[in-house]
């Protein structure tokens, strides 16, 4: 049986491959999307990747992640420093939830060393360009394999 993962992704990651290539390279949001499903078909995922600027559309799709115990892979982009209403809505998480940034946050401006959602998730990967969401992939299959164990 596969599993349904979320990739859910914040403002501005549409702009990937045009927007500041020098920090998140040339690599465009449909080549991410591609990377993410192809990941998942090999990890028995069913891979679903969304992208908003919409803060009030991410927190819906949080919570119908959480209705329906959907996995999610997240770069809450801009909302990572500042969205208590994300952070309260995927603190109602129901399934595990990885956290990723395809730069590293802690060594760019002060203002993005602070996540408020790290502390309600799973864990958090960074710095990895897109293989950072691969990684976050491969966790959520290990954490699912772990869940339906014996």
């Amino acid at each position: 049986m596969t599993n349904r993962v979320l990739v859910l992704n914040g403002p501005n990651l549409r702009r990937l491959g045009v927007r500041e290539p020098d920090k998140y390279g040339t690599t465009s949001f449909d080549e991410l999307a591609a990377l993410c499903r192809d990941t998942g078909r090999r990890l028995d995922l069913s891979v679903e990747v969304r992208q908003t600027d919409d803060e009030a559309e991410m927190v819906h799709w949080v919570h119908e992640a959480a209705d329906e115990r959907v996995p999610i892979v997240l770069n809450p982009a801009a909302f990572t420093h500042y969205s208590y209403s994300l952070r309260d809505a995927l603190a109602q998480r129901t399934a595990p939830l990885i956290e990723v940034h395809i730069t590293n946050p802690a060594t760019r401006e002060e203002f993005r060393h602070t996540s408020v959602v790290a502390g309600v998730a799973t864990g958090t990967i960074a710095g990895f360009g897109p293989m950072s969401y691969v990684l976050a992939l491969q966790a959520i299959a290990e954490l699912l394999a772990e869940q339906s164990a014996p």
